[in-house]
């Protein structure tokens, strides 16, 4: 099970990598929404790993 969502997830990754490039050449507006939605969402993983990090060193 836990095997079935992990490659849920990796197909989603993927999928939003594929939307951004697409949304860079000019694709259609709701590749752009999912490239957009897939860059947030990278932008929130990375400021959650800073926080984690600087918190780590303050310890």
């Amino acid at each position: 099970m836990t095997m079935i969502v992990l490659l849920g997830v990796l197909l989603l990754v993927i999928a939003g990598c594929v939307c951004v490039v697409w949304a860079a050449r000019g694709g259609p507006r709701w590749v752009r929404v999912v490239a957009t939605v897939t860059i947030a969402a990278g932008e929130l993983v990375s400021r959650s790993g800073k926080r984690r990090r600087s918190g780590e060193s303050q310890e």
